[in-house]
């Protein structure tokens, strides 16, 4: 999850939405900075590293995923790390430090979800991670600041007055801003917490707290320390191979396969002007029904658009949502011709939903595959060469190739680095080389 993350976060560098809040935070400036993913000579205060970084974690829609729904890792991995920086150079932390820091920010989202049945649903009213990700964010910053009981419940409750973001803003620029922001607010929230700030420490139980998210809303009593089960041993994360909602992953995998049919007798080419209509049969999740996306970020939140384009291509990847891509005549005809159906047995969850598309010939012939479980989700998990293969794609349009293979030698070896801000000099771009000291820490 950590090395995905990393690279996801190094290729959302690259946007329009990252470079324009990386502008905007140039107007602060602090005694202590932290890294810039990917840029040697630009750095942030803390908040706002964390706040940049998130934002490029999500800038395309290609982070981790998890069920109960919720983008698990951008809230915390940007926070934890700029914060690390932070510290006197006499306290130096730890990849463990990082590492456990990690996953108490990923435990506290999965179990506060885990309290509400609603929550297993693809969200209608606001987006998880603006949510549970703060308060995730939030108690990792509380964990690698060591604060104590009460400080961390005050910590808990100043993200919780943090979080919440209306879904209505999926499909835009400013959804990335959602991680952005629980990465910060987190962060910002274990600060003022350090500093005594109080807030309801019974939030996390309260229907006027955490109930007023998830109508169902239902905390219980947590095992001892001693008989105590992390969420992470029992279930995997969705790792995309492609950057788009969650949802479209199914579709493209049972478009690919339709594909492969139609193209056996026609020398590898879509017989585009045979086929009458297409039918992807999916959930009905309303912020991912787009007949006519106009934007990469429309286009990376609609069903029909990841329909057309892998029967077109056979496949997705980054190029697919690139303008030309999106604007292309074919693509267009296709999509003219393309229909959703909700069957009343595929539910709205990651756990429970299926595709199936079915293309209309002229000649009254149809040609269908169904996706129950696609390649990167938790029941058919990437391979870790395959999850390598995609942080080096990713990282290597921003990074030098010693610093890609840093990094991976680095977080793999995370439990034993004695000072994780070897992991921040890799991800501005500095060379194997040039951290030659460094390495001797591994």
């Amino acid at each position: 999850m950590i090395l995905d993350t990393l690279g996801v976060g190094l290729l959302g560098t690259s946007t329009e939405v990252y470079h324009k809040v990386k502008q905007y935070s140039k107007i602060y400036s602090s005694d202590i900075s932290s890294t810039i993913w990917g840029h040697l000579d630009f750095r942030l205060p803390p908040l706002y590293a964390a706040f940049v970084n998130g934002v490029a974690v999500h800038s395309m829609d290609f982070d981790d995923t998890w069920h109960p729904a919720t983008h698990p890792s951008g809230a915390v991995l940007p926070a934890v790390i700029a914060l690390s920086e932070a510290f006197p150079q006499k306290k130096k932390i730890s990849g463990l430090d990082l590492l456990l820091a990690f996953n108490v920010g990923i435990e506290v989202q999965g179990r506060l979800l885990r309290f509400s049945n609603e929550a297993r649903n693809i969200p209608k009213r606001f987006h998880p991670p603006t949510v549970v990700g703060t308060i995730g964010s939030a108690a990792a910053c509380a964990k690698l600041l060591a604060l104590d009981r009460v400080k961390c419940k005050n910590t808990l409750a100043i993200a919780a007055s943090y979080a919440g973001a209306p879904l209505a803003n999926a499909a835009t620029q400013t959804k990335p801003l959602h991680i952005g922001n629980a990465a910060k607010h987190g962060l910002e929230a274990a600060c003022l917490a350090s500093q005594d700030l109080q807030g309801n420490k019974q939030i996390l139980d309260m229907e006027s707290g955490m109930g007023a998210f998830y109508t169902d809303y239902s905390p219980q009593s947590l095992p001892t320390l001693q008989s105590y089960a992390w969420l992470l041993d029992q279930q995997d994360v969705a790792i995309k191979r492609f950057p788009a909602h969650l949802g479209t992953h199914w579709v493209a995998d049972a478009a690919s396969s339709v594909r492969r049919k139609l193209v056996e007798s026609s020398d590898n080419l879509l017989p585009l002007d045979k086929i009458e209509k297409v039918i992807v049969k999916v959930p009905e999740v309303k912020y991912v029904n787009r007949p006519n996306p106009n934007s990469e970020h429309e286009a990376r939140h609609s069903f029909q658009f990841v329909a057309c384009s892998a029967l077109l291509d056979g496949s997705m990847s980054v190029q697919s949502f690139a303008s030309e891509n999106i604007q292309r005549p074919a693509l267009r005809e296709l999509l003219c011709k393309t229909q959703l159906q909700h069957p009343a047995d595929n539910k709205p969850s990651f756990e429970s939903l299926y595709c199936e598309v079915t293309v209309g010939l002229q000649d009254g012939n149809t040609i269908s595959d169904r996706c129950d479980t696609f390649y990167g989700h938790w029941r058919k998990p990437l391979k870790k060469e395959d999850l390598e293969k995609k942080f080096q794609s990713n990282a290597s349009e921003v990074l030098p190739a010693e610093a890609t293979e840093g990094i991976i030698e680095t977080v793999y070896n995370l439990e034993k680095v004695k000072d994780c801000s070897i992991l921040s000099m890799f991800l501005s771009g500095q060379s194997a080389r040039a951290l030659s000291e460094k390495l001797r820490l591994l």
